[in-house]
C-alpha cells in the first residue's frame, strides 16, 4: 500500500492540469452529452462536468437540478479527493452521500484525462433517491417486511464556495474531535490535520494558507505539521 502521506500530498503539490487542446476538446465532446443523460433518467439526475485547471470555478457545464450546482461554481469535498489522488484516481461508481438538507444521493464520479493520461477533470452523475428510499419503506410497511436499518451516510457540501467547503471540512473535523480548533493541543491538532489530510484538501491550490489562518498557527506551522504525520507513517 502506497504511503498515505505521501510527499504528493504532503507538499500540497497540485497535479499538473495546464491547458491544452486534447483538454478543451474533451470538455466541448462532454458538455453537449450531459443533457441527453439528465433527459434519460429524469428530474431527479444532474451532472456536472468539472474542469480542474480552474479549481476555484471547476463547474464548467451542469444540466438537471439535484445539488444546485451551477457553472462557475468550485469543486466538492468529492472533487478534492479526486484532485488529490492525481493519477492514481479511478471511477467511484454508485457510492451514496447525503446532501446537506437530508437528501441521499446516489452519485458517480468519473476522472477524465488528456491524452498523455494527465488528469484534467471529472464526469459526476447524482441521482437523488431520497423518493425511492421512502416508498421502498411504504410498501415494506404495506406488505409487512422489516426494513434494514439505514447504514451511516457519509454528508457531502456541495456549496458552490470553496472556502465554504473547507470551513465544512475543518468543522467536520473538530466534531470528530470535539474539540473547537482553537482549544487544540500539539497531538489533537496533528490529529485534525491527519482527518483534513485524508479529505485531500491539501491539493488545493492555496490551500495550506487558508487552514493555517483557521487554525491559528503560521503556515511553516502547518507543514511542520504535515512533516510530522509523514515522519511518523514511517
Amino acid at each position: 500500500m502506497r504511503d498515505s502521506l505521501s510527499t504528493r500530498k504532503e507538499l500540497a503539490v497540485v497535479p499538473d492540469v495546464s491547458g491544452s487542446s486534447t483538454a478543451d476538446a474533451v470538455f466541448a465532446a462532454l458538455s453537449p452529452v450531459i443533457a441527453g443523460i439528465v433527459a434519460t433518467f429524469g428530474r431527479s439526475c444532474e451532472v456536472v462536468l468539472h474542469d480542474y485547471r480552474d479549481q476555484e470555478r471547476s463547474v464548467v457545464a451542469v444540466a438537471g437540478s439535484v445539488t444546485g450546482r451551477q457553472v462557475g461554481d468550485a469543486m466538492s469535498e468529492i472533487g478534492l479527493r479526486v484532485l488529490a489522488a492525481g493519477d492514481d484516481a479511478q471511477n467511484e461508481v454508485g457510492y451514496l452521500t447525503r446532501a446537506q438538507d437530508g437528501r441521499v444521493l446516489k452519485c458517480t464520479t468519473l476522472p477524465l484525462r488528456d491524452v498523455d493520461g494527465t488528469l484534467i477533470g471529472a464526469l459526476c452523475v447524482n441521482i437523488d433517491v431520497s423518493a425511492i428510499n421512502r416508498a421502498t419503506g411504504v410498501l415494506s410497511d404495506l406488505l409487512g417486511l422489516s426494513t434494514p436499518d439505514e447504514p451511516e451516510i457519509p454528508s457531502t457540501n456541495f456549496s458552490g464556495d470553496l472556502d465554504q467547503v473547507v470551513e465544512s471540512l475543518i468543522e467536520r473535523a473538530e466534531r470528530a474531535h470535539a474539540v473547537p480548533v482553537a482549544a487544540l493541543g500539539r497531538d489533537d491538532r496533528l490529529g485534525l490535520v491527519r482527518s483534513l489530510h485524508e479529505t485531500g484538501v491539501f491539493a488545493l491550490r492555496g490551500a495550506p494558507g487558508r487552514i493555517a489562518g483557521r487554525l491559528g498557527i503560521s503556515r511553516t506551522g502547518l507543514y511542520n505539521d504535515l512533516a510530522e504525520l509523514k515522519k511518523d507513517s514511517r
